[in-house]
């Protein structure tokens, strides 16, 4: 970006060698060494589906090839949703070592299974064995109660979703994705407290409207889902009748059968409850009440950061919105057009900046500038630089005392930050401009004939690296019908994408645009733009005759 030094020795990163594609012959052999192997083989990804199966496998298992790809081995054998089966995928999974277990396949058949993991997924063997003396014989799980194994995948998934997750409207979307298929329930509701009120944060599977009834409700302990959280202890009922003997101001509004309300903890104090529905009878045996409490330790945890996250960007936002210009002054001789576009990355606010400055009646100052960076400081820069462009361009300064006395305040200041800047003084009397330019990329200009071409101006050092440093400035015509399109690097750069055949490209849009209609001009200027990983800042001016 143009406000951020380039480091010309930066180490490069080597691409990871292409997998090889094994010859005809060499695909025979390989198949016919599985083939002559014992029993069977398959692989699972590090999500637990079969990605691999050798027919011999498909043999042993008693299921065909086609339904296994791309299965979760317990949802596609339900012999295998046993307590020991899990507990060895999950040993191999954590400590990638070799595991090996074997398990009834009804109604008399035993298989043995090896396990062998690595970073990027299991190989597993599988042989006919013998039942293991030394431990009892495991049941599947029955009815619609969630298989242990298949908790276990849902828990390692959400723990690895929740993770980027950045916002609390993610993390109920996470959850409410991951949980509820995971332990069959209908709905979900994330709660926390908010100025003395319990706070719907998130919800899933239930009424708008019902919802709405209980937002801001009193934090009254006859609540489950306060009580929950004043106490960090969970909440199972399996009938309406248990919840209301619980707590007896409870209605039966929502028509569901059974009920878990969850602490969820973060720093070891619970900061709000999640409430799990089903709408079928449903029983919570000690197994899957301990994975329940692990599984809202994790959402816990992660709507924690989501919130510090949010609070952290709403007050970035209120900062920037602070900063930048909420209107820009009318002069009746000259047409405008702004646009500002956050950062997809990050906290969506940075340093990129525009100002129009009314002068007197027939002159003004134009300014854009991008301050490196994407964060409070970057912004509070930001700021600074387009007060001090201001202050210097008021009092009648040339554009390039505007830009060396900013200069010099940044060099005093040492903020370690570095911005870009244009600056351009507009004679609309005589049709006349003249522009000077701190290491920002050249304006373009739109002629009254439709010619595009970008303005040769010597572009100078970045602000705040040597005090002492001067921009060269450089008048051109600006008579009535000619665009003038000041912008910042997001507006341009690309991976990949030659930066003067992104400035080229961004003409071509200009030279068909319509010079009478800016703000048309500008939404397709913008919506051209390469997705924003960079701020964009753009601004348009044209002279009325």
């Amino acid at each position: 970006r143009s406000g951020s030094p380039r480091s010309a020795d930066r180490p490069r990163t080597l691409p990871p060698p292409a997998p090889r594609t094994p010859s005809p012959a060499e695909a025979t052999a390989l198949s016919a060494f599985v083939g002559r192997l014992p029993g069977g083989s398959c692989a699972l990804d590090l999500e637990g589906r079969i990605t691999f199966v050798t027919p011999g496998a498909a043999g042993l298992l008693g299921a065909d090839r086609a339904g296994l790809v791309g299965a979760l081995p317990w949802e596609a054998l339900p012999w295998m949703d046993v307590p020991h089966v899990e507990d060895r995928y999950r040993a191999a999974l954590v400590s990638r070592r070799p595991q090996a277990f074997t398990v009834l396949r009804p109604p008399g058949t035993w298989l043995s299974f090896e396990l062998y993991p690595d970073a990027t997924g299991l190989s597993v063997r599988i042989t006919r064995g013998a039942p293991d003396r030394d431990r009892p014989p495991d049941r599947p799980a029955a009815g619609s109660v969630p298989s242990r194994a298949t908790v276990l995948y849902h828990l390692m998934h959400l723990a690895s979703t929740l993770t980027e997750a950045v916002g609390v409207d993610e993390v109920v979307e996470q959850t409410a994705g991951q949980l509820m298929p995971a332990l069959g329930a209908q709905a979900m509701v994330v709660m926390a407290p908010e100025d003395g009120r319990l706070k719907i944060v998130g919800h899933r599977g239930y009424d708008a409207g019902l919802m709405e009834r209980y937002d801001a409700a009193p934090l009254t302990s006859d609540n489950p889902a306060v009580d929950v959280m004043a106490t960090g202890l969970a909440g199972f009922w399996t009938t309406f009748a248990e919840l209301h003997a619980a707590y007896p101001s409870t209605v039966h509004e929502d028509g569901m059968a059974a009920w878990a309300v969850l602490p969820l903890i973060a720093s070891g104090r619970p900061i709000g409850s999640l409430l799990l529905a089903y709408a079928r009878p449903h029983v919570f045996p000690p197994g899957e009440r301990a994975a329940l409490t692990s599984l809202a330790g994790l959402v816990g945890q992660a709507l924690d950061r989501a919130r510090l996250y949010d609070a952290k960007d709403h007050l970035a936002h209120r900062l920037q919105s602070a900063l930048l210009p909420h209107t820009l002054p009318r002069l009746p001789r000259l047409n405008v057009a702004a646009r500002y576009l956050p950062a997809a990355r990050g906290l969506g606010v940075g340093g990129d900046f525009y100002d129009l400055i009314r002068l007197d009646e027939h002159t003004a100052g134009a300014a854009i500038g991008d301050v490196q960076g994407h964060n409070v400081d970057a912004a509070a820069l930001m700021g600074q630089v387009r007060t001090a462009v201001h202050a210097h361009a008021t009092v009648g300064a040339p554009p390039d005392d505007v830009l060396a006395r900013t200069n010099r305040l940044l060099t005093d200041l040492d903020p370690g930050l570095f911005a870009s800047c244009a600056y351009v003084h507009l004679d609309l009397a005589t049709h006349r401009a003249c522009v000077a330019l701190a290491g920002h990329p050249p304006p373009l200009v739109r002629h009254a004939g439709g010619r595009v071409e970008p303005l040769r101006v010597p572009p100078g050092l970045l602000l705040g690296i040597e005090a002492d440093t001067r921009c060269p400035a450089v008048e051109f015509p600006f008579p009535a019908g000619s665009v003038l399109a000041l912008y910042t690097d997001g507006l341009v750069e690309a991976p990949g994408v030659d930066i003067d055949d992104a400035i080229a490209a961004l003409g071509g849009l200009l030279e068909h645009g319509d010079p009478a209609d800016l703000d048309g001009m500008a939404d397709t200027l913008v919506r051209h733009a390469p997705t924003p990983g960079d701020d964009i800042a753009l601004l348009l001016l044209s002279p009325r005759g």
